[in-house]
């Protein structure tokens, strides 16, 4: 049993002080509010969010791909060539401590948890594993290291466009046909199973251009309660393809042929209509947004404010890890609103602050999209808590939603002391418990990657 104490904490009624926490394995047992200081004390206390859609292998090439190429016009399609050929070098050891260093920067980002939307399957040239979900199972070690939630979504991707062409260059590392997909799945539970009980397995098909209709349909059947993932609508490219192909923009055709549920993470959704914005957030599925990717690949932007007034339901994940931060994801989504509109608090409320509603959003949506028990400080859920020091000077004296509003758009990852995944204790003072051996295999493996 641990005990925690929180001069502030955000409980689900609203901020509460002097709030006592009792964790008995991986839950929080007890809530008490106004009460004397005892156990671990902290400055304030949130429920951690899950961060929603990760390439974690992606790390290791963050920062390099800021050169243009001989096209004028520089893209996620040129960025995407430049991202096969350094997948092309990846052993199952280097995915294994990228993973491991990249959990552990979200975890001393304030993240409890990470939905990892696994696709480089295959060895070079596409050639399987022995262990079909090798790759997954180097994950599945990386969260054994670094205590991090896990909810792992193996990808199906087997087509290069939506007329079924072959893949191309670069994507044999990551190709499925069904049977071996659901080959594939079946290894994933197998490697994830030794892992903590809040570790969670659910599907991925990549796209509407790489899965068949027929596949679609099948991939959510063959796990009927996870979560279901997929990239969609994130590129002007893939809108004009599915429409020439299928008759349809991808959020149209989506809607009218998938039972989207609030199992479904659509993710990026930065290039839809008005009515396309409106019917997906009434389906009660989760837009998985990624800010900082989106913002580094020019995707576009995705329209929170008319999601919000529809009652849609949002998370934040990183995507591409080119930056790992919550308050920049944060910020940036809510800046984007700011700009396209030339408006202020974009997402605001009557009843809460920017921060406070953006926080609120992404840590419901979070749990929601990995299929977590969590995104509140309350009794029965997952204890993903995360801790925030206001002895600084940026903090000093703030309270209630003031406080999160200067964490995201003054402060930043420095002012978070612990972080718990599900009641194991990652992060205290800011670091996490295995930072210098996870940053020292890292260091080593991504001067040897490099150097190539």
């Amino acid at each position: 049993m641990t005990t925690l104490w929180a001069d502030q904490a955000l409980l689900p009624n609203g901020w509460a002080s002097g709030v006592r926490v009792t964790i008995t394995g991986d839950r929080i047992t007890e809530i008490t509010p106004n009460t004397p200081p005892s156990g671990t004390r902290l400055d304030l206390l949130l429920p951690a969010p899950t961060n929603l859609h990760s390439h974690a292998f992606q790390r290791a090439m963050a920062g390099l791909t800021e050169r243009r190429g001989p096209d004028p016009r520089d893209s996620f399609w040129t960025w995407r060539q430049l991202m096969y050929r350094f997948l092309d070098r990846l052993t199952p050891d280097d995915v294994q401590t990228i993973t491991a260093f990249v959990q552990m920067e979200m975890a001393q980002a304030g993240f409890a948890a990470v939905a990892e939307f696994h696709y480089l399957h295959h060895g070079p040239g596409g050639l399987p594993y022995a262990n079909p979900a090798e790759m997954s199972a180097r994950i599945a070690a990386a969260a054994a290291q670094t205590g991090l939630g896990l909810t792992l979504l193996p990808v199906h991707y087997q087509f290069g466009g939506c007329d079924g062409r072959a893949l191309g260059p670069g994507q044999n590392r990551l190709g499925t046909n069904m049977d071996q997909f659901a080959t594939l799945l079946d290894a994933a539970g197998t490697a994830i199973a030794a892992l903590p009980d809040d570790t969670v397995l659910g599907v991925a098909p990549h796209s509407l251009r790489a899965v068949s209709p027929h596949a679609l349909a099948h991939i959510a059947a063959l796990r009927p309660n996870a979560p279901i993932h997929m990239h969609l609508a994130e590129q002007m490219a893939e809108v004009a393809e599915v429409l020439a192909h299928h008759g349809a923009r991808p959020t149209e055709w989506l809607l009218a042929n998938a039972d989207v549920t609030d199992r479904w993470c659509l993710i990026h959704c930065t290039q839809m209509l008005s009515h396309e914005t409106k019917s997906l957030a009434q389906t009660g599925a989760i837009a998985g947004l990624c800010p900082i990717t989106e913002s580094s690949l020019g995707d576009g932007t995705f329209d929170g404010v008319a999601y919000a007034s529809h009652g849609g339901r949002w998370g934040i994940g990183s995507d591409s890890n080119i930056r790992i931060s919550l308050a920049e994801e944060l910020r940036t989504l809510d800046y984007s609103q700011r700009l396209r509109d030339q408006s202020r608090a974009a997402l605001a409320t009557s009843a809460k602050s920017t921060g406070r509603a953006l926080f609120d959003a992404a840590v419901q949506g979070g749990a929601q999209a990995a299929g977590r028990d969590a995104g509140a400080i309350a009794v029965g859920k997952l204890a993903d808590l995360v801790a925030l020091t206001t002895a600084g000077p940026n903090m000093a004296g703030l309270t209630g939603d003031t406080a999160l509003d200067v964490y995201i758009f003054a402060a930043d990852d420095r002012i978070i002391s612990d972080v718990w995944s599900a009641g194991r204790h990652l992060v205290t003072n800011g670091h996490h418990h295995a930072q210098a051996d996870i940053t020292a295999a890292y260091l080593k493996t991504i001067t040897s990657l490099r150097a190539l």
